[in-house]
């Protein structure tokens, strides 16, 4: 399976808490909902849609997870709903319990994550998709696991918060797929990791 990350980002690289005010407040955040000005269906959803069109599972940190299966179960009726809803689910987390898997989800513990994740990977198969679950997708990026970013690069900057890419990180080169353009001044960037590079 490959693994792709898909995410809402500002121009100055932040992907903390596109979808809310609340959705994620760490270190003091305030600027959540910054991504909402700027969501269209055509471009910006094209992007999230054509991720989950090739994945065979997602995988999320416990926050998002959280967040995702309260939201998506009420939407049923919805093609894209409908697929998030039917897929195969994996959740990064050791404060939740086996007990409390929902919404076709295994557990996976934090500290057999990337060991576990890497077996999936090894799989045959469609994708293993990351939508947002900031902390998650920058450990997969640092471990070099990461073979395709699926990026909505918005028009705005709001002086920090958190980012997927590490700084000092070791040098790993993707190429440019697509990007497409929306009225609103989105830029939906497909990139995939050169093998070897």
């Amino acid at each position: 399976m490959r693994i792709v990350i898909v995410e809402f980002m500002t121009l100055d690289g932040v992907v903390q808490a596109p979808g809310g005010v609340d959705e994620d407040t760490d270190g003091g955040f305030a600027n959540g909902a910054w991504s909402i000005p700027f969501f269209d269906n055509e471009v910006v959803g094209g992007l999230f849609d054509g991720g989950l069109a090739t994945a065979e599972a997602l995988l999320y940190g416990r926050r998002t997870w959280q967040g995702m299966s309260v939201a998506w179960p009420p939407r049923a009726g919805d093609p894209f709903a409908d697929r998030m809803n039917a897929i195969q689910k994996y959740v990064v987390s050791d404060s939740l319990s086996d007990d409390e898997m929902t919404w076709n989800t295994t557990r996976i513990p934090g500290g057999e994550a990337l060991d576990r994740i890497r077996e999936l990977k090894e799989k045959d198969g469609g994708d293993l998709l990351v939508m947002g679950s900031a902390t998650l997708a920058r450990a997969l990026v640092e471990a070099d696991l990461v073979d395709e970013l699926r990026l909505a690069i918005e028009p705005v900057l709001v002086g920090g918060g958190k980012k997927i890419f590490s700084e000092g990180g070791d040098l790993r080169t993707f190429e440019l797929v697509s990007v497409t353009t929306s009225e609103k001044g989105v830029n939906a960037c497909v990139y995939r990791r050169v093998a070897g590079a």
